[in-house]
This record gives structure tokens, C-alpha cells and sequence, in this order.
């Protein structure tokens, strides 16, 4: 993730999205077994709680200094009992600032307190965060509030694209084993938010763009699938779970799309254009490019296992002969 920060200053981002899964949760994360003042012996899962969320803030998001970071949640931010007021206390100076205050009074002057899930407009673009950590789904309330923001889009001449994040893939895409549609209500919702987006830009001429990460790979062109090809309905999506976790290999479909990597870490980028159209280009990041601070920190060693070990993708090919 530092890495990240310092690529994502130098390409000139006006902001970073992370989409969800700040800490593994269910098991100690390596980096954190690995930092200086643990390496005396194994954290038990307890004490590793304790910090998990405190060390995603000091050695992951502190990083990118005075650029604006917006958060989705993921599956494993809601692990082991992990409650939304917990995640609301935890990270609400992110989910409270300046710029989405400002638009969810404007919306509705009433609302007064943050949520989990929310959007910003910007340069006529609106950024559209979503919350489907829990059960793989969107929640009827949620439903209703985004329902509402992409009918006021729809309606307004001054927001030409709609841009929406989240952390587990909407239904029917490559990556459908491990997505909204493993659980059935997960299924349902998706296929609401998906059907709300065909109909901005096939009724509202709005651009549209999904991106996703639960599937820790690199992935353009999600939803060219059968499925959605019979409806002429493909949107334009990716995965991007690239910034860290153990990367997963590759589904059978994965040559459907219009670019698929693993056992890479990057990051996505986008360029606006001025009539609403968004260029994407995928970062890839080497291990020259962690920081020396960051490399010293956690010892080369360990910097090196992480971009060549760190893989399900390379232990299940080994397996297989």
C-alpha cells in the first residue's frame, strides 16, 4: 500500500477509492507478524484484533498524506462479529469528510450522520460507493437510497458519468464463484443495481463504469459473459484486488476478458475525459517500487516473499503435478 500512495501521488490522482478488506481479520496478516516489534514471537488472534484496524491506519492510509481516501468495506471488515457502529466509530474521519458532508446535506439537510456507503460528485462525474460485506448483499435500504441517486443522475444534464465502487462484484460476471452471487440475496440486489446502471445508460445516455475487488486479481471486462451478452447488456467493469492480499488464480472464463493478471500487485487509474468517457490503465507495481523506509521496516526478505511467494495462484499450479 505505500507503494501504492507514492505511485498513485506520482500519476497525479486526486484521490485514492479503496475497496474493502483493510486487514485479513480471520488470521494475523503477514506484514503485521512482520513489523519489528512483533517478530519476538506469534500474536495470538485476540491481540492481533486489538491492532489490526489501528495498523491498516498508521502503515497503509497514512501513507497517502493529504490525498482524500474513500473507503468501501469488504467481507472480511465485517469478520468475527465486526459491527457497523464499530466500523463507523473506527473510520469515520474518512467517512465523514469535508467533501461527503458537504453532498449528503445537499441530498437530504437532515442527514446528518455518515454512512457506510455513499457518493461524491465530481468534475461531472458521480462516485458511488456501496456496502455489500455483509451476506454478499445490498441491503433494502440501501437499494432505495442508491436507486434514488441514479434517478437524480439520470435527470441531471450536469452529471454526464456515474462511477460505481464496491467490493464484491455484481452478479453474472467472469468472476461469478466469488461475487454477489454466492449468496441469493447477494444475487437479487445485484441484478437491481446492475439493471439501475443499464437503464442510466442505455435510457440517460450516462456513461458508466463498476469496478470491484474480492477477487485478488486484475481483471478488465468482468461482465462479457454469456449471460449478459444474450441481453446485449455488458457493462463496462474490473477487478482490482491487487493491493496486497494473497492473489488468487484466474477463473476458467478469465480469457473472456479484456485483460486478466495475477500474482501482480498495482493499481487502477482514471482519466476523465471532457465529454464524460473515463480512460482506465492498470499500474502494475514491482518491488523496487516499495519504498526504502518500508522495505527496511519489514527486511527485504520479507518484502521479496511477499511479491513472489504471496500466491494461491502458484501453490495450486504446483499442486497439480
Amino acid at each position: 500500500m505505500p507503494a501504492i500512495a507514492a505511485g498513485a501521488e506520482r500519476s497525479g490522482a486526486a484521490f485514492y477509492w479503496h475497496l474493502g478488506d483493510f486487514r485479513k481479520i480471520v488470521g494475523v496478516d503477514e506484514d503485521i507478524a512482520h513489523e519489528p516489534e512483533r517478530r519476538g514471537g506469534p500474536l495470538t488472534l485476540p491481540e492481533y484484533e486489538a491492532v489490526a484496524w489501528d495498523d491498516f491506519i498508521s502503515s497503509q492510509l497514512n501513507a497517502f498524506g493529504d490525498m482524500p481516501v474513500y473507503l468501501a468495506r469488504g467481507n472480511h471488515d465485517t469478520a468475527r462479529g465486526r459491527t457497523n457502529a464499530q466500523y463507523l466509530s473506527k473510520f469515520r474521519q474518512w467517512l465523514d469528510q469535508p467533501k461527503l458532508h458537504a453532498q449528503r446535506l445537499l441530498d437530504d439537510p437532515n442527514d446528518s450522520k455518515p454512512h457506510i456507503y455513499y457518493h461524491w460528485i465530481q468534475n461531472a462525474v458521480d462516485f458511488i460507493t456501496l456496502d455489500n460485506g455483509i451476506d454478499n448483499s445490498f441491503d433494502p435500504r440501501q437499494l432505495s437510497w442508491f436507486e434514488a441517486r441514479v434517478r437524480a443522475d439520470s435527470a441531471d444534464s450536469a452529471v454526464r458519468t456515474i462511477v460505481v465502487g464496491m467490493h464484491e462484484a455484481l452478479p453474472e460476471s467472469i468472476s461469478r464463484s466469488h461475487s454477489m452471487n454466492e449468496s441469493g440475496a447477494g444475487t437479487l440486489s445485484g441484478d437491481l443495481v446492475y439493471a439501475d446502471l443499464l437503464k442510466a445508460r442505455d435510457d440517460a445516455h450516462k456513461h458508466v463504469y463498476i469496478l470491484a475487488s474480492h477477487s485478488h486479481y486484475f481483471m478488465d471486462g468482468i461482465f462479457n459473459t454469456r449471460y449478459w451478452r444474450r441481453y446485449g447488456a455488458v457493462l463496462p467493469g474490473w477487478i482490482v484486488g491487487t493491493a496486497g492480499a494473497v492473489r488468487y488464480p484466474l477463473p476458467p472464463d478469465a480469457a473472456s476478458a479484456r485483460a486478466a493478471q495475477t500474482n501482480v500487485y498495482g493499481f487502477l487509474t482514471g482519466t476523465v475525459n471532457s465529454d464524460g468517457q473515463i480512460q482506465f490503465s492498470f499500474h502494475e507495481l514491482k518491488q523496487s517500487d516499495v519504498p526504502a523506509d518500508v522495505v527496511q521496516r519489514y527486511t527485504p526478505d520479507f518484502v521479496h516473499w511477499c511479491f513472489i511467494e504471496n500466491s494461491e495462484a502458484k501453490r495450486r499450479r504446483f499442486n497439480l503435478y
